[in-house]
């Protein structure tokens, strides 16, 4: 569970934040009550952006991959009976 931090404290405490996501893993600091930014160290960032997969490489591995699909268009009228 990532440790939660009100902007104001997250300023005055920066070096404290930045130790704890090194410790205990990403850490959010909030704005007006919202949650808005994460804090996490580099080796985090950086497991997360080498995991992920080109969004090409993704449907090129995908198991549907040689499934015929009909991706032809419905021509027929549009539906003038719904009221709106």
């Amino acid at each position: 569970m990532a440790s939660v931090w009100q902007l104001q404290e997250a300023k005055n405490k920066f070096s404290e934040v930045v130790e704890e996501a090194l410790k205990h893993g990403p850490q959010v600091v909030t704005k007006r009550g919202k949650e808005t930014v994460i804090v996490l160290s580099y080796a985090d960032y950086r497991k997360m952006t080498l995991t992920q997969k080109k969004l090409s490489d993704f449907f090129r591995e995908s198991p549907l991959v040689g499934i015929d699909l009909d991706l032809t268009r419905d021509t027929s009228p549009t539906r003038t009976d719904i009221a709106l």
